[in-house]
């Protein structure tokens, strides 16, 4: 079996690295791939090419799409894979429909199948996202979902010393982008009710110089790292003392199993994404979204209810098993192609 990637994507971004995550999966499990993505995250480009995997870069405009077609096409040609997969709207957009057969489309997010016009097999993250993929006509039997996964093992605790942080302090740790969707208001507001609690926020994003003068007005600066965009996260799970995940919209979000494969505990707003996944008193604790009092007292009770970690962090730890680890990724994705080789003509 030989599969062919095309990621358009952002620099950066929580979908970027389920991409590369499930590409390397892939490669260990010793599936032959090739690559179709833009020029600019050498982070992750090395990460395939040390994989062992063919890359190709491409602008992605859709202004002027003659290059990128021409680079899906040249890669088409030269490695003749089994299936494509097209991470995303603008990916799909550039699908060949000569293709169509071995085409799959791939939702993070609730996109318009419109985008996907020359994709005939579509896989959803989530329960929610192929309800999604289903509500706008696709077949039963050309759909499905592929749940990412995380994998943290061995990974060592970040320094907190360099962040800047006490060896015994209390620290919340978000993963986001800087976004109004992301919550991170409602995060540093609470946090603000929640005395001695440290906060890292890992992220990029137009609202970074909007939060840090917030986070200077609620008086915080001196608990409130703000850490950039990170591609350590298993090393800041490690170090942290449960993950706060505050997003006012969210299909999925794979920050939940972030928290749970490390065995940290999880406080979640309750997007659907989260809503759909998170047992409140289970695997995490369920909040209203918009709501810095709920977060607050939230996150006191992980720190203060004895117990409660440890409790949060089991049941996590055995969503993860049962749905999330790098095994079950592989065997549903390999199942999924295999479904849509088995339908497809004859090269």
């Amino acid at each position: 079996m030989r599969v062919m990637h095309v990621m358009a994507g952002a620099r950066e971004g929580g979908a970027e690295n389920i991409m590369l995550e499930s590409v390397l999966a892939l490669a260990e499990a010793g599936i032959p791939q090739a690559v179709v993505t833009r020029p600019d995250n050498t982070f992750r480009l090395k990460k395939f090419r040390d994989a062992g995997i063919e890359v190709a870069t491409a602008g992605f405009n859709r202004l002027w799409p003659f290059p990128t077609q021409s680079a899906i096409a040249a890669m088409l040609k030269s490695f003749k894979p089994d299936v494509t997969e097209y991470w995303m709207g603008r990916a799909g957009q550039f699908a060949p429909a000569s293709q169509r057969a071995r085409a799959i489309a791939w939702y993070g997010g609730y996109y318009k199948l419109a985008r996907f016009e020359n994709c005939a097999w579509h896989i959803g993250l989530t329960k929610d996202l192929l309800r999604h993929i289903r509500d706008q006509g696709v077949r039963e039997d050309r759909s499905g979902i592929v749940h990412t996964y995380a994998d943290f093992t061995g990974e060592r605790p970040a320094d907190r010393a360099a962040l800047s942080t006490p060896a015994d302090a209390p620290v919340a740790l978000a993963l986001a982008r800087l976004h109004e969707k992301k919550g991170l208001d409602t995060l540093l507001d609470a946090t603000a009710k929640v005395p001695d609690l440290y906060v890292w926020i890992a992220g990029e994003g137009p609202l970074e110089a909007e939060l840090k003068a917030h986070c200077t007005r609620l008086g915080l600066d001196d608990r409130v790292r703000f850490l950039g965009w990170r591609n350590d996260r298993g090393a800041l799970l490690a170090a942290c003392t449960f993950v706060a995940f505050p997003s006012r919209y969210e299909p999925f979000g794979t920050v939940t199993v972030d928290a749970w494969a490390a065995s940290r505990p999880l406080v979640a707003a309750d997007a659907v994404g989260p809503a759909a996944y998170v047992e409140d008193g289970i695997n995490g604790l369920l909040i209203p979204k918009n709501d810095p009092d709920a977060l607050a007292a939230a996150m006191s009770r992980i720190l203060n209810e004895t117990g409660l970690a440890a409790k949060l962090a089991e049941g996590g730890r055995a969503a993860y098993e049962a749905q999330f680890t790098k095994k079950v990724f592989v065997r549903d994705s390999l199942a999924f192609y295999e479904r849509v080789i088995a339908a497809a003509p004859a090269i």
